[in-house]
């Protein structure tokens, strides 16, 4: 699907006639994809690598535009159950035009970042950062997602909450790989500022290039502390629900070595011969006392039980 914006009021907007100096294709066609390749000097297999979700971030300076495959988190989906991934964006920056390659209907070109967009080359940058600012809303989903987990697993003796978050363990490797690689990608664009188009980056794009340089690289080491984080805690809770299970199974030993002692004697105390030795007490008074009895030795074996803990703890 193609859709074309223009520029108005220092804002990218989309045009209804079909016409502006921004393409945004998003999940293209092979019918489009010809009609790309036949209109604009873009290679074939840089097309295909901004649809390649596996595809690495880099830049290639031809002689006529600058060509970026850029990285951005990947829409979450519920039925993802916590496996965010990454995936790629075309970027074809001409003199007077733009040419966005997108694999899904995310809303690339909107938000706040848009504000003050006066020329396809600023509006290049304004995506790039757009996709950075993507990646620090995933992290802190994931930190709030690994905040709420917490105090569950604390509790938990299974192993679903453990495996939510390894999968989120397993999703911050994805994007600390992603920024680090886009961070690369940012620093080729502050070498090659002056050669990007026909008139190059201005001294004041040329900043904006550094500022994103160190945005990413921010977002980059709010990601490796995330996955840090995530990686030295694993152990610890998987510690606590095989801890959590072993106190469980603690309480189930100690309930039945105190009622061990109480099943033998009520056995004896259903048989025939606990009747004749009862025979001449009323049989309320004595099962009463029978039952007291048998508090009375279920105590007394869980003292002596607590005890001997306490005894074996003791330094």
């Amino acid at each position: 699907m193609l859709k074309r914006y223009k520029l108005d009021n220092a804002r990218p907007v989309e045009t209804a006639d079909g016409t502006g100096p921004v393409y945004l294709y998003v999940a293209p066609t092979d019918a489009e994809k010809m009609q790309l390749l036949g209109e604009f000097p873009v290679d074939e297999h840089t097309l295909a690598s901004a649809l390649d979700p596996d595809e690495l971030p880099r830049m290639e300076l031809e002689s006529d535009h600058l060509a970026v495959i850029f990285k951005y988190p990947k829409r979450l989906d519920q039925e993802d159950r916590f496996n965010l991934r990454v995936q790629s964006l075309g970027l074809f920056l001409f003199k007077d035009r733009l040419l966005i390659v997108a694999p899904d209907d995310e809303p690339i070109l909107e938000g706040r970042v848009y504000a003050k967009t006066g020329s396809p080359q600023l509006l290049f940058l304004r995506v790039i950062s757009k996709c950075i600012q993507h990646f620090y809303g995933h992290l802190k989903a994931i930190n709030d997602i690994a905040n709420e987990l917490e105090p569950k697993i604390m509790t938990a003796m299974e192993n679903r909450y453990l495996l939510l978050m390894f999968s989120i363990e397993k999703s911050l490797v994805y994007y600390v790989n992603a920024i680090s690689a886009n961070g690369r990608v940012i620093e080729r664009l502050c070498a090659n500022a002056k050669n990007i188009s026909t008139e190059g980056l201005s001294p004041e794009l040329l900043d904006y290039v550094e500022d994103l340089g160190i945005e990413n690289a921010q977002c980059h080491e709010q990601a490796q502390i995330h996955a840090n984080v995530l990686a030295g805690l694993m152990d610890a809770r998987a510690s606590i629900v095989s801890n959590n299970l072993n106190v469980l199974m603690k309480r189930l030993t100690v309930i039945s070595v105190v009622f061990m002692p109480l099943n033998v004697l009520a056995g004896v105390g259903g048989m025939s011969e606990f009747s004749m030795m009862t025979q001449n007490i009323p049989w309320p008074v004595s099962y009463t006392l029978f039952m007291l009895g048998l508090a009375a030795i279920g105590w007394a074996t869980y003292y002596v039980l607590k005890s001997l803990e306490r005894s074996a703890v003791r330094p």
